[in-house]
């Protein structure tokens, strides 16, 4: 079992950036694909980005691509979402996903889950 806790939300006006972080217990990082969703009021859970275990790889939904960087550092089994110049179009509820084995868009995909963070972006 993979237990995951997000933080770093909050409220922020546009162009402003947030740098969110997801904390990993429970069993070993190793292998573990993670990847960050979003979920604004009344739409589904989207996808945002995803990164490889060993950090190697990286993959961003069009609409963040060149404003968002996923990073981890395994040693501290954490992952990070940087997100700069933000829009309201960016605010939502920020969740983390871990799966074993290799990145994945579909959020069907994905085992474990935190309870999420609330980013919101005023215009």
């Amino acid at each position: 079992q993979v237990q995951l806790v997000e933080s770093g939300g909050g409220l922020v006006q546009a162009g402003g950036s947030l740098r969110l972080s997801c904390a990993a217990s429970g069993r070993t990082f190793i292998g573990y694909a993670m990847g960050w969703f979003r979920q604004a009021p009344g739409k589904e859970r989207e996808f945002v980005a995803a990164i490889t275990w060993r950090g190697s790889s990286t993959t961003y939904v069009d609409a963040v691509t060149g404003r968002a960087t996923i990073s981890r550092d395994n040693a501290k089994n954490t992952v990070y979402l940087q997100m700069n110049s933000l829009k309201p179009e960016d605010t939502g509820v920020y969740y983390c996903a871990a799966r074993l084995g290799i990145i994945e868009v579909d959020r069907a995909k994905y085992a474990y889950w935190g309870q999420g963070t609330q980013v919101t972006v005023s215009s």
